[in-house]
């Protein structure tokens, strides 16, 4: 049995991370604003609080991220941001602060999404950040010590998430948080590392 901390345990994909990883794990579920343990990912020192509590565990999955929709023409400096400050840094600011509480052979698995591959309207901010975090993880990959292995779970639009993406998604196939879920299970309980898990497409 591992102990594997899920950032953003609140959230659809994490709750449905945080399910399929305790019939094997014990989970440590992390919120933003809920839960036993929170903490803000785009501040290093909130990080460095939640793990200098936690202590050592064996992985860490990150599901979380706000990110800028709307048209390009119109995007402000300060909304395209956004996405820069929450979902990129957020997720990188994690495998940063607490790498040194990741035992030997542990792993980070972060979260990117499709429309880092298949772009579309209103989504810009979207694409940059999520193949931002692809090339981050290829990078840390052949870096982070001790056998330490790192992955990032890329997921077509979520059946839960239709209610409020369905206009940006049109032709699109959704899948379930719950066959979402697996990929994270692969990450974490698999060998590979610098991999781009794509979980629908």
């Amino acid at each position: 049995m591992k102990k594997i901390v899920v950032i953003g345990a609140t959230g659809t994909v994490g709750h449905a991370v945080s399910a399929a990883l305790k019939a094997r794990h014990e989970v440590i579920e992390v919120g933003a604003t809920r839960g036993q343990y929170r903490v803000d990912s785009t501040d290093p020192a909130s990080i460095a609080r939640l793990f200098g509590e936690i202590g050592q565990v064996d992985g860490i999955v990150t599901t979380t991220g706000k990110l800028h929709f709307g048209p390009l023409p119109e995007m402000t400096v300060e909304q395209f941001w956004v996405g820069l400050r929450d979902k990129l840094m957020g997720q990188i600011n994690v495998v940063l602060g607490a790498q040194q509480y990741v035992n030997d052979g542990g792993s980070f698995t972060l979260t990117s999404g499709i429309v880092g591959d298949e772009p579309i309207r209103e989504g810009a901010n979207a694409t940059t950040v999520n193949l931002a975090l692809e090339g981050f993880v290829r990078g840390a990959a052949i870096e982070l010590p001790r056998g330490i292995r790192i992955n990032v779970v890329s997921p077509t639009v979520l059946t839960e998430a239709l209610g409020a993406y369905a206009p940006y998604f049109r032709g699109f196939e959704p899948v379930t948080a719950e066959r979402a879920a697996q990929a994270y299970l692969r990450s974490v309980e698999g060998a590979q590392t610098g991999r781009v898990y794509r979980v629908g497409y």
